[in-house]
């Protein structure tokens, strides 16, 4: 069975990839660029066909894909070329590939919330406490009641006790800030010691390190799931900004990061380890979707050859236009996003190489 959860992961790596390119083709169509190619994968060749002035191809290597718009790496004197249109829509047709990429994990994300629904007895986690494990130090007015709203730790919103849970344990301090809702007012706990400590769950008779804490519950309805859906989606882009820190930080390495490889894998993981085959192709989609939102947030910061890049490298020369009155030279910008995409393919090269040893 795990075959088939690796078939769906290299199909679905392929659809968002697919998915991203989309959205900067239809973007540039909408606003009459002309594109030379849309391209799924990265590599020879293995099928193309050309439909009016785009040739649509696909590629060997299922590690990228690629949206060839006139004069987006260069200038061209075509009247419909990239460089020709105004900042704004350049500035859509970058960010239209992230976009999609978002669009399609909260899809994917809503669809498996509203099966869920539909099949009946799918209950989600609130913010709101309905009590405290036995032994729980600090309940009470100057502590944590049974019916408060946790809508804030050390200034990250609290949608659910995942949210909490994650960041409980980021800042991973001695004491924290929550702000809470108590009877319709807003009231702010400063340096409580709210910690792991072993407690002993009602719910399962296991004993464990937990912070002592249980959460109300609510039905899953059709209307709810949209709301969920945004929950998740927040909270997948929190994960890639505190990995992201992680990475900045030192806490995590270039070795810690996934390719292609390791995200089959992943879901090929997560799909056999479930027990049913119902349960196991709802967890690959739900991984499909952060997998989705990752690329989303990943593709739009600020480095060369990625969009977030050419969009950052956009703005900043046209800016220095503005100030010198002329355009810089646009080989400048090709140099810097050439330099970036030899870089970001070596890295690609590496992790892929890393994740094909992990498999060993």
């Amino acid at each position: 069975m795990s075959v088939l959860y690796i078939l769906i992961g290299i199909l679905m790596f392929g659809v968002l990839i697919a998915v991203h390119e989309l959205g900067h083709f239809s973007a540039a169509k909408l606003f009459g660029i002309r594109v030379n190619e849309y391209s799924i994968g990265m590599g020879p060749t293995l099928f193309k066909r050309k439909k009016g002035e785009t040739e649509y191809s696909l590629r060997a290597l299922p590690i990228g894909g690629f949206c060839a718009i006139e004069g987006e790496d260069g200038e061209s004197d075509d009247p419909r070329a990239f460089t020709a249109k105004p900042l704004w829509q350049r500035f859509i047709v970058l960010a239209a590939g992230s976009l999609m990429n978002f669009f399609i994990g909260f899809l994917i994300t809503l669809l498996l919330y509203l099966i869920s629904s539909l099949a009946g007895n799918y209950v989600v986690g609130t913010s709101t406490l309905s009590g405290f494990m036995e032994g729980f130090p600090l309940e009470g007015e100057q502590g944590l009641m049974a019916g408060d709203r946790i809508l804030s730790v050390n200034g990250w919103g609290v949608n659910n006790p995942r949210d909490l849970t994650l960041f409980l344990s980021l800042e991973g301090g001695e004491t924290v800030d929550l702000v809470i809702r108590r009877d319709g007012k807003k009231i702010t706990l400063e340096d409580l010691p709210l910690q792991k400590r072993t407690y002993t769950d009602a719910l399962t008779g296991e004993e464990g390190q937990y912070y002592g804490l249980y959460f109300t519950q609510e039905a899953l309805t059709p209307g709810s799931a949209l709301r969920e859906s945004w929950y998740d989606c927040q909270y997948y882009v929190r994960v890639v900004w505190v990995s992201l820190r992680y990475l900045i930080a030192g806490k995590a390495g270039v070795k810690d990061l996934s390719g292609p490889v390791g995200m089959v894998k992943a879901m090929g993981d997560v799909g056999t380890q479930a027990a049913t085959v119902g349960e196991g192709l709802s967890n690959v989609f739900g991984l499909v979707a952060f997998i989705a939102v990752n690329l989303a947030v990943m593709n739009l910061l600020p480095i060369p050859a990625l969009d977030g890049g050419r969009i950052f490298s956009m703005l900043v020369f046209s800016l220095i236009a503005l100030i010198i009155r002329r355009k810089p030279n646009p080989k400048i910008e090709s140099y810097i996003h050439a330099g970036g995409l030899v870089l970001l393919l070596g890295l690609m090269a590496f992790v892929m190489f890393n994740d094909i040893y992990k498999l060993f």
